[in-house]
């Protein structure tokens, strides 16, 4: 996790891209547990209401689920709530390498177009480079949409955004000092 986890809605709403919804509630899932819990703890900081649970016996998915009611009024103003965003939003939908690859690359990946478009909006905007949103293959799933960080960004990304996420933060630091040498 970063050095400063700053409590913050925004981070929570980029991390719903991985959520679903219900009529009163909000679920986000993942395998981590401790990722799963962080964002139990951020709500419940936050003054909210939240509670963690595996689903089903034998899958290997844990829950967080909290009332709809805490994310209502909520609007991306500052600079700050575009960071925060775009890390949950990568901390839910990011891809990144797990293994030693010869090019270290991050990427978004989605369903929804439009909702892409406006993360590599503000994603440019924070001077982070990114590559053209594609679907890479129309075949496989032709509502897939994709878009890479650009190489020579992956530093500013790690610095400016980072991620909470465990295994991705991990990962991140990773290639970002692998990046390092890197001609910019």
């Amino acid at each position: 996790m970063g050095s400063a986890l700053r409590l913050t809605r925004a981070y929570i709403l980029g991390a719903m891209h991985d959520g679903t919804f219900h009529a009163s509630t909000i679920r986000i899932s993942q395998r981590e547990k401790p990722y799963v819990v962080m964002i139990q703890n951020l709500i419940l900081t936050m003054g909210g209401k939240a509670w963690v649970y595996r689903e089903g016996r034998r899958r290997r998915l844990y829950v967080v689920e909290f009332s709809r009611s805490f994310m209502r009024g909520l609007q991306i103003r500052s600079r700050r709530d575009r960071i925060d965003y775009a890390r949950g939003y990568f901390d839910a939908e990011g891809g990144i390498p797990s293994v030693g690859w010869h090019e270290p690359y991050l990427y978004f990946a989605q369903k929804n177009r439009s909702d892409l478009a406006q993360l590599r909006i503000i994603l440019l905007d924070l001077g982070i480079s990114c590559g053209e949103i594609h679907n890479p293959s129309r075949r496989a799933d032709p509502d897939y949409w994709r878009f890479y960080v650009g190489r020579r960004s992956i530093r500013t990304f790690a610095k400016v955004v980072g991620s909470w996420h465990p295994r991705k933060a991990f990962l991140l630091s990773r290639i970002a000092g692998e990046t390092q040498g890197a001609a910019h």
